[in-house]
């Protein structure tokens, strides 16, 4: 490739880059979520290097203190510091959820380009492994994972792993069995392109934004279904701090203290919240259809 074209190449996308940013900036879906995101993100890597207390410190004597100066947020049932609790959940949180999605993506995506590249009988195989796979939800998976290895944070990470597998399957083939049909595929096989080429050269690009939309949505689904088993007792487990496992630890107290099922609840809804939002104005921003509405 010359000069001149690598020129031409850098300066077409350089408005394209900015004329996104800036319809990004009045989508108010798009802005509201990435902020809730960031906020989440940024408590996360707050807990890595500072906490108001310790989150693994147990101290009966100062147990379930009202919000004050030293305690913002007040103490749980063993005297430990909810603003800290939160900080440090939000990073076992964030760890799984990225972790189990990029198992899901990762998995998925190739299985899903194989099927709508191959057809026949490999495509038929893959999507009834789907479908198999499919059929053991996430609480499912975990309760037959730790009666093999046991409860924890390895536990949760592969059962919502392994459900968010089939669903990407699923949209990529959807998609990309689409975008096979299309004349500029059609081209690319006269010219002589073997069908892995033209899956990396001309498919996965156009179906990147579609999943890059859909693995917001799985990450949102992927916190609740780590609340979900924390709180049964199949996630992650003491002395980690999770906001599942804050919600388990308060089920006993709502009546006596219910803003200890009220604060981790709440963080949790403002993460999906966050990432549903930010998922939702990915799709406005991507689609170019609606990209021309705008």
């Amino acid at each position: 490739m010359s000069s001149s074209v690598i020129v031409q190449a850098a300066a077409a996308t350089a408005p394209a880059s900015s004329a996104f940013w800036r319809r990004a900036l009045r989508h108010r879906s798009f802005i509201v979520g990435a902020l809730l995101c960031l906020l989440v993100l940024g408590a996360a890597l707050l807990s890595l290097v500072w906490t108001p207390w310790s989150a693994y410190e147990i101290d009966v004597a100062s147990k379930l203190r009202p919000p004050s100066s030293a305690h913002w947020l007040g103490t749980d049932v063993l005297g430990r510091d909810i603003v800290s609790l939160l900080l440090v959940g939000a990073r076992a949180t964030i760890l799984v959820g990225i972790i189990a999605v990029g198992i899901g993506l990762t998995c998925g995506v190739c299985l899903g380009l194989i099927a709508a590249a191959q057809r026949g009988w490999t495509e038929e195989l893959i999507m009834r492994f789907s479908d198999f796979t499919f059929a053991f939800p996430a609480v499912l998976s975990a309760i037959m994972l730790a009666a093999v290895i046991g409860p924890g944070m390895v536990t949760s990470i592969t059962a919502i792993g392994i459900f968010q597998i089939p669903v990407f399957v699923r949209v990529t083939r959807g998609q990309a069995g689409a975008v096979w049909a299309r004349e500029f595929i059609l081209a690319a096989r006269a010219a002589g392109k073997g069908r892995f080429r033209i899956t990396i050269e001309h498919v996965l690009p156009n179906i990147l934004s579609i999943l890059i939309v859909q693995a917001t949505i799985q990450f949102a689904l992927a916190i609740l279904a780590e609340a979900a088993l924390s709180y049964l007792g199949l996630g992650t487990q003491p002395p980690q701090p999770s906001w599942g496992r804050m919600l388990n630890d308060a089920q006993t107290l709502l009546f006596q203290s219910p803003s200890l099922a009220v604060y981790p609840g709440a963080a949790i809804a403002l993460a999906v919240l966050g990432l549903n939002l930010l998922g939702d104005g990915l799709r406005d921003l991507l689609d170019p259809r609606l990209a021309r509405q705008r």
